[in-house]
């Protein structure tokens, strides 16, 4: 497990030193092929709209937005994407689909964070891509969501479950739509 760690770690350094060649490829169809279309179909520049359930639960507070870049790295290796929320900071996760496991394995990085988390992804019976974070252990645990895709762009969720996993409750969603002209 440390191997495949320092593995990605190394790919994610990789590719984010030589962004300027390998993000910038005309690669991105790499990604929309077999397993990697999983997390190929986010690839794109995105506006995000978000909201988070008030603390005690009353209700859905609007968030400060954010834009969200998804690319194709490594000719078809891994996707990366690059979170910029609106209120600063800065985040970026690795994605490699593990043909073993028939999981994709995530490596998230952020500014606020100390440390690396570790996350585990499927796709569920509808297509949606359900994430699990395995390291740090988060207390409650949680999971996200992406749904499927559509062409004016796609939703996702982060649960949290108060009884260990047997239920979950959403508190934050964002919407994300394509970023002003970046279909031009």
């Amino acid at each position: 497990m440390l191997r495949w760690h320092a593995q990605l770690l190394v790919i994610l350094l990789v590719c984010t030193a030589s962004a300027s060649s390998t993000i910038a490829d005309d690669s991105d169809d790499r990604c929309m092929q077999g397993p990697l279309a999983g997390f190929g179909r986010y690839v794109g520049d995105w506006k995000i709209d978000d909201e988070q359930l008030a603390q005690d639960g009353s209700g859905w507070l609007p968030g400060q937005g954010a834009r969200w870049v998804f690319k194709c790295i490594g000719d078809g290796t891994a996707i990366q994407d690059f979170w910029m929320p609106n209120s600063g900071g800065f985040g970026t996760n690795l994605r490699t689909y593990n043909p073993d496991t028939g999981k994709w394995e995530i490596v998230w990085a952020a500014q606020s964070q100390k440390g690396l988390m570790h996350i585990s992804a499927g796709q569920d019976e509808l297509g949606n891509i359900v994430m699990h974070v395995l390291k740090p252990e988060q207390d409650p645990p949680r999971r996200i969501t992406f749904f499927s895709p559509t062409d004016d762009g796609w939703d996702w969720t982060m649960e949290w479950s108060f009884d260990g996993g047997t239920t979950w409750t959403a508190v934050y969603r964002i919407t994300a739509t394509p970023w002003p002209g970046a279909l031009d």
